[in-house]
């Protein structure tokens, strides 16, 4: 019995961390860019874009798909490196323990 009691603890335990980790990818932001910089994204490590900043260069309507795709390349670089942030902190919650590829906490 005292076994599953020290179990039960334990989970409550990494329950409550995990619970403050998901806390903290909301306060932790990266930016991704594109086009040398004319388009630069801000996320949170937990994938919420909050910002999006476009040179005004970019504004001519003979850009349009130009401009489009350099915002679609500034988001995926960005998503990009929050799911790294955010897999570096779960790392860091796990003792260094490594998840498999795909694998995503909470469960």
């Amino acid at each position: 019995m005292t076994n599953i009691g020290n179990m039960m603890k334990q989970a409550q335990q990494l329950q409550k961390k995990m619970s403050e980790a998901q806390e903290k990818l909301k306060s932790i932001e990266v930016e991704g860019s594109s086009g040398g910089g004319m388009v630069k994204v801000i996320v949170n490590a937990k994938g919420d874009i909050k910002e999006i900043d476009i040179d005004k260069s970019l504004f001519d309507p003979k850009e349009k798909e130009i401009t489009e795709d350099l915002v679609l390349a500034a988001i995926n670089d960005a998503k990009k490196r929050a799911e790294n942030v955010a897999a570096e902190e779960m790392k860091n919650l796990t003792g260094g323990i490594s998840l498999p590829p795909g694998f995503k906490l909470p469960f």
